[in-house]
């Protein structure tokens, strides 16, 4: 069987005697399509999603992963949720563009190791949440964070030369599935006991004043504040010794407040700043502490803030039935999955293989 360089498990060394065969006869069969695929960048782009979504089950075949998403559309097809394809099609996607742009390392990249992750995301949230158009914003984000937690998770690792597994796919679809519950645009088919999803009656239009008292007080509730004046004095002390810092903690907090209003986050939470504080200081610490500022860093950072806010609201939830804040607790989890493979932003730069990752 082809193993997969530089991640091959071992039970994949297991039998090899009563494997070479195999491997020859399916070198044979996929020669013509590696050579178009040589010879095509949109080919190789197909082969690499097909490899992703083979190697949920370890295999690193495009013919593989070929039969396993046909295997998908027949049931997703009989059950008359032919979305739930899709989502996991779209997911893998968004992943393969994101590891490219990531500039991850060719050879795990191309036996599919940024899609398999992605696809079940995809897969779980078209499951587990009832149909709307923030169903796919959710497939999206879901898609693209699963690529850096899945980088994150594998840097945290190597030193244990322990695998990432599918780890990527729980910890992602768990927070954007247990925030679901806290954002009245998107409707869960899970009814956890003892919290009661956010109705769209909480969830108001957003005035102008609202939305800026919503932007000062995710700055200020940083130190635990509710107060615009106070958030000034915050951006005035970031900017006398960072104006790169102040930038980012006004930007992070603009989009945080953006993010959690079309989400359709309980109002007051919004404009309290109680969704955006967590945010604030990971735009802070990806955009200017852990890297030099910039249009890539920026576009990263807005990433991680997005994804904030939905940590954000998922811990509040998954804290309440212990009556514990979830403090800053989300900023830190993130903080860390997205700077751990910060060595990705490099553009011009292709660090050696995730030897660990499916090893």
């Amino acid at each position: 069987m082809a193993l997969t360089p530089a991640f091959a498990l071992d039970h994949e060394r297991f039998g090899e005697a009563g494997s070479f065969r195999q491997e020859a006869t399916m070198k044979t069969l996929l020669a013509p399509w590696e050579r178009w695929c040589a010879s095509s960048s949109f080919l190789r782009f197909i082969d690499i999603n097909l490899r992703g979504i083979g190697q949920v089950m370890f295999q690193d075949n495009p013919l593989s992963g070929t039969l396993f998403l046909i295997g998908i559309a027949w049931a997703s097809y009989a059950a008359g949720a032919p979305e739930i394809v899709i989502g996991g099609v779209v997911a893998v996607l968004v992943a393969t563009l994101v590891a490219q742009w990531l500039h991850v390392d060719h050879t795990s990249l191309g036996a599919g190791l940024y899609g398999y992750n992605a696809v079940l995301v995809g897969l779980a949230l078209m499951t587990f949440l009832g149909p709307g158009p923030l169903r796919w914003v959710y497939v999206l984000l879901g898609g693209a964070v699963s690529v850096v937690a899945m980088l994150g998770t594998a840097q945290a690792a190597k030193p244990w030369g322990a695998s990432a597994l599918t780890w990527p796919f729980v910890i992602v679809t768990w927070f954007l599935l247990l925030a679901a519950h806290a954002f009245s645009g998107l409707a869960s088919v899970l009814a956890p006991a003892g919290i009661k999803p956010v109705e769209a009656a909480i969830a108001n239009p957003l005035p102008a004043a609202d939305f800026l008292q919503g932007v000062l007080q995710s700055i200020s509730q940083v130190f635990l504040k509710g107060n615009g004046v106070t958030a000034l004095f915050f951006l005035a002390g970031l900017a006398v010794n960072s104006v790169p810092a102040a930038v980012f903690a006004l930007g992070g907090a603009i989009l945080a407040v953006v993010t959690a209003h079309v989400l359709g986050a309980e109002s007051d939470l919004v404009t309290g700043g109680l969704l955006g504080f967590s945010p604030v200081l990971t735009a802070i610490a990806l955009g200017t502490v852990f890297a030099q500022p910039g249009l890539r860093i920026a576009l990263y950072t807005a990433l991680g803030v997005v994804f904030t806010v939905v940590a954000q609201a998922a811990m509040n939830l998954a804290l309440t039935p212990l009556a514990i804040p979830a403090l800053t607790a989300p900023f830190v989890l993130v903080t860390w999955m997205f700077a751990l493979p910060r060595e990705y932003l490099e553009p011009r730069r292709h660090s050696p293989p995730l030897r660990h990752a499916r090893s």
